[in-house]
């Protein structure tokens, strides 16, 4: 097909395309619209040797893991829960919680997802802070050398995670676009085999027409 027949089409149907691709955009504006916004709190922990030499790194990287295990309990969400006053279970709390260690940087950050973004960070930060009371504790039991301290690098911060209002809108867009020249094809390919004046008959069947019947009033 040439370049002239896409245009043509364009010309012909093109509002098809762009009225599937503005409702579609529209759609995912009101969609992103009435969801509840919800928002991500971040905080990271420092994890840092006494002693600075390749052996007792190698080791503290081994263990931030178990670290992250060990924060990532029933137990230490429902000792967030009561120290905080939070009205909610411990699983559910686990739920909107993220921990996660970089062996790399040596550090622990721990994410929250809640609806109040101010609650967030107060759960994250007093999550980070049983992390380093933890640590504090056990070093008690170690000799000044094996000591593993855990400090938290920055106050936390929350971002909104949700709803992505602009991306979402975009993205409806675009569906709708695709969507508006699907129609626009299937609608061609059904017009295709028709015909739909004498003239093209005559084309098409290679004979001149000698009459029409017309239509029954």
């Amino acid at each position: 097909m040439k370049i002239e027949n896409y245009l043509a089409i364009l010309r012909r149907r093109g509002w098809i395309i762009l009225i599937t691709a503005l409702v579609t955009a529209m759609s995912a504006f009101g969609f992103s619209k009435l969801q509840r916004p919800v928002y991500r709190s971040s905080v990271r922990i420092g994890i840092q040797a006494a002693r600075i030499d390749w052996g007792q790194a190698q080791t503290v990287k081994i263990l931030l893991d178990s670290y992250v295990s060990m924060m990532y309990t029933r137990k230490m969400a429902q000792q967030v829960i009561d120290d905080l006053g939070l009205m909610m279970s411990a699983e559910t709390l686990k739920g909107k919680v993220k921990i996660a260690s970089d062996s790399q940087q040596m550090i622990i950050q721990i994410d929250v997802d809640d609806t109040d973004g101010e609650e967030a960070n107060r759960i994250a930060k007093h999550w980070a802070e049983l992390l380093v009371q933890w640590r504090n504790s056990e070093n008690q039991k170690q000799r000044k050398e094996d000591r593993v301290f855990a400090t938290i690098l920055e106050e936390p911060t929350y971002r909104l995670l949700r709803p992505k209002t602009k991306i979402n809108t975009a993205a409806g867009f675009v569906f709708g676009l695709l969507l508006g020249i699907v129609i626009v094809i299937g609608l061609e390919w059904l017009e295709a085999g028709l015909i739909t004046s004498a003239r093209e008959l005559e084309s098409e069947a290679g004979l001149p027409i000698l009459g029409v019947i017309p239509p029954h009033s």
